[in-house]
């Protein structure tokens, strides 16, 4: 397809629509009219022989051939403007909105305190975090970047691991004090110990109690009453004492250096879940999607 003039004017529009989420916010952006915004969108499904956009009186949504499209245009599209913007400037400025779906324990436990700095040395960036507890259609949604604990799911995003963090199972002294403590992992199976189910947000089910020790690995069935999928929840609850749960070292560091959390079963250090960073596939990311990555590698090394 040979791009002239109103396919990059159209491609323009459909970023904007993408952005904003309606025609008319778009034409704010873009200074063009409602009608001018629809004729430029018009223009480029003839050109693609698609429809880009389901519509309705409320909602203006991707279709399937419009997310595919705008996965691979979007990121080019953002490389072109601020290769002008550099051209003009001599330098690759950070600026912009830079829209970013996090974990939300991550956020709150990591990215959170640190915010403040990062943001006062890059004034022209206007940053947007959203946590959520599953990745979605991250394209379709809007999104520049992910930051997300869990192994990602084949897609065409770039996935970059940012770390392996330790998954230990813990209890507060008081409970280890009325309960015991368990030595293998199997006394977690035969009804003695009170097991803290937590729910993986992709699956809907509660993750498996796995034990890793080299090359060995089990997985216990313990069953337990309590079902949580909140890290804020869950740790609560293991400090009043309630019962054992599996979490990511990176989670409760703190508690445990202080003697409120007692690791056991600790002769089974093996089991890592990573984290990691996903974006759109481009040859050249976005200067101020490099900053944040950079920002939030310097965050996670240990």
């Amino acid at each position: 397809m040979a791009f002239d003039e109103r396919v990059v004017n159209g491609m323009r529009v459909l970023a904007a629509i993408v952005d904003t989420g309606s025609f008319v916010r778009a034409g704010e952006v873009l200074d063009m009219s409602q009608s001018g915004v629809s004729r430029a969108l018009a223009k480029l499904e003839e050109r693609l022989h698609i429809r880009l956009f389901d519509r309705t009186t409320r909602k203006v949504t991707l279709t399937d051939e419009g997310r595919r499209f705008y996965a691979q245009v979007g990121p080019l599209l953002a490389g072109l403007e601020e290769a002008v913007a550099s051209a003009a400037e001599g330098a690759v400025a950070v600026r912009g909105r830079l829209r970013v779906n996090v974990d939300p324990l991550f956020a709150r436990l990591i990215l959170g305190p640190k915010l403040g700095a990062f943001l006062h040395q890059y004034p022209e960036l206007d940053l947007e975090i959203l946590t959520r507890d599953q990745l979605g259609d991250m394209v379709g949604d809007g999104f520049d970047l992910a930051i997300r604990f869990g192994f990602p799911q084949s897609s065409s995003l770039v996935a970059r691991k940012l770390l392996d963090t330790k998954i230990i199972t813990l209890a507060a002294p008081s409970y280890l004090k009325k309960h015991g403590t368990p030595k293998v992992p199997q006394d977690l199976a035969d009804g003695k110990h009170v097991c803290i189910q937590f729910r993986d947000p992709r699956t809907g089910r509660p993750f498996d109690w796995e034990f890793h020790r080299g090359a060995k690995q089990i997985v216990i069935d313990t069953r337990g009453q309590l079902t949580i999928n909140d890290a804020g929840t869950l740790e609560s609850v293991l400090l009043a004492g309630y019962g054992l749960a599996q979490v990511m070292d990176i989670a409760l560091a703190p508690h445990i250096a202080s003697g409120r959390l007692v690791p056991v079963l600790t002769d089974w250090p093996d089991e890592r879940f990573p984290l990691y960073a996903l974006y759109p596939s481009r040859q050249h990311p976005a200067a101020k999607t490099v900053v944040f990555l950079d920002f939030i590698q310097s965050l996670v090394k240990r």
